[in-house]
């Protein structure tokens, strides 16, 4: 057997040592570089809520309370204005029946007086066979005459 000649091989395992030990190395930058830039954007992200959104975001909560108590000032209103048209309907209702009441019972004593006149100016005339019944109140029935 011949004695073999190592190396070269010694040669090519440094190399791929060396390129080992520079990738690890530039793993562990590539990953500070990343913490780094992380934390700027972190930081600058912050710094842009602080400076913008804080202030869009109470302007917000302003209007939305606004309009919560714009909201419930018009329901309370609406309650009110529903009852107030409630209470003046019955009202309504009430007086049209009162009146319609009324009017019926003038109706009623003028056409009594207009048949007492009647029956007055005939039983004045003599005109007893000639007498007639009073129509059925209500009954819009023609008026039937009185068998002698």
């Amino acid at each position: 057997m011949q004695p073999v000649d190592l190396g070269t091989t010694n040669t090519f395992l440094a190399i791929i040592a060396v390129a080992a030990a520079l990738q690890v190395l530039m793993f562990i930058g590539i990953g500070v570089g990343g913490f780094l830039m992380y934390r700027r954007v972190m930081q600058l992200v912050n710094d842009l809520e602080a400076r913008q959104i804080a202030p869009l975001r109470e302007k917000v909560d302003a209007i939305l309370l606004d309009v919560k108590a714009v909201t419930s000032r018009v329901s309370h209103e609406t309650e009110r204005v529903s009852h107030a048209v409630s209470g003046t309907m019955e009202r309504v209702d009430d007086t049209a029946h009162r009146v319609t009441g009324s009017v019926r019972e003038k109706i009623n004593q003028a056409v009594g007086m207009v048949r007492g006149a009647r029956a007055a100016v005939m039983s004045l005339l003599g005109n007893d066979d000639t007498r007639h019944q009073p129509p059925a109140y209500g009954g819009g029935g023609a008026a039937v005459g009185r068998a002698s």
